[in-house]
């Protein structure tokens, strides 16, 4: 692709959510999501091959719908009050509808169908952007609005996700599709706690982008894309390995590491509210993701599969330029939690 025309796309790109995180009006918080939505597709289908244009038209379809739902809500909330803001008069329909719709966006469950599908069949590097930069503005909106939300809805919402992202990540061998469904998992997590405080949301949010950014950072440098080819990766990049076990460890929420942050003070707070059951549902879920998290782990790290020469160490891999961040962010991801009483506080 032009380099020009990739530029305008990943302006664009970065221009979305900004907009809709920077804006009170619900007109613009929706040109903002559009254009995030506009702006991917390109980068979806670049590669010329009936899997991209398989996800690229599932992920523009599921899009659209949900962007469609979306701009009814808010026509017929202006309708109703004549402001491009919901109120506390707005009809709870419409809100509904909005938290719905928002819902697809995310790819929370049951409208999470089109997520592990469309990430399986781009590159890796698009998976990316799919599964943290395009979840910042639905989440943001749903920042905007969570006081009007139901709440009960969310909750259905959140635990559903939080069932399908450990139950679903279980039988994959593909590593995009594992990301996937945590994905799924994490997003359940943080509607799970919305309705009680959303600005544990928000810390949740950036703790998951900052644990999910170095583990396809390890996935393109190892040219990983399923639980086969990356037990095969520890004589391309033998130090990505040992980044890669911690990194998962973290997204598992095992403490002492950054990933038990968010789980340990989001069960609090519920615990707080007295959401005992809910709590309960989400800690036991959070062991099955843990589980594929592990057997990803004892793939790459405890097993070695038997190769033709074991003494070959490829030193030069062409993907070996993506992993000077690496470092940096597998510290922030593993040894944040000394830090928490200052978060909280």
């Amino acid at each position: 692709m032009n380099p020009i025309t990739l530029i305008i796309i990943y302006f664009t790109i970065f221009m979305g959510p900004v907009i809709t995180m920077s804006s009170s009006n619900l007109l613009l918080m929706w040109v903002g999501l559009e254009l995030s939505l506009l702006a991917i597709v390109p980068l979806l289908i670049n590669k010329k091959n009936p899997r991209s244009t398989e996800a690229a038209t599932k992920y523009f379809i599921t899009q659209a719908t949900a962007s469609m739902i979306i701009l009814l809500a808010m026509v017929l909330n202006y309708k109703q009050l004549g402001m491009w803001e919901f109120q506390q008069q707005t009809n709870s329909m419409l809100l509904n509808l909005m938290l719905i719709s928002l819902s697809m966006k995310l790819g929370l469950a049951p409208f999470h169908y089109w997520l592990p599908e469309v990430t399986q069949g781009v590159p890796t590097h698009i998976g990316l952007i799919l599964l943290t930069w395009q979840k910042i503005a639905p989440l943001s909106i749903l920042f905007q609005i969570y006081h009007l939300l139901n709440p009960i809805i969310t909750s259905i919402l959140a635990i559903s996700s939080i069932f399908i992202g450990a139950w679903g990540g279980l039988n994959q061998t593909q590593t995009r599709k594992i990301m996937a469904y945590s994905s799924i998992a994490h997003m359940g997590w943080m509607m799970a706690i919305l309705p009680y405080n959303p600005n544990l949301m928000l810390l949740n949010l950036i703790i998951y982008i900052i644990l999910t950014i170095p583990m396809f950072i390890a996935l393109v440098t190892s040219s990983s894309t399923s639980i086969n080819s990356i037990s095969l990766s520890w004589n391309k990049a033998p130090t990505i390995l040992i980044m890669t076990s911690l990194i998962l460890l973290s997204l598992g929420g095992l403490p002492p590491l950054t990933g038990f942050l968010p789980k340990w003070i989001i069960i609090s707070e519920l615990l707080k509210n007295n959401a005992l059951t809910m709590s309960t549902l989400m800690a036991m879920m959070a062991l099955l993701n843990l589980f594929f998290y592990m057997r990803l782990i004892y793939s790459t790290s405890l097993t070695m599969f038997p190769i033709n020469n074991n003494s070959k160490m490829i030193t030069h891999h062409p993907n070996q330029k993506h992993t000077f961040i690496m470092p940096t962010l597998t510290i922030i991801s593993t040894l944040t939690l000394p830090l928490s009483p200052q978060l909280i506080a």
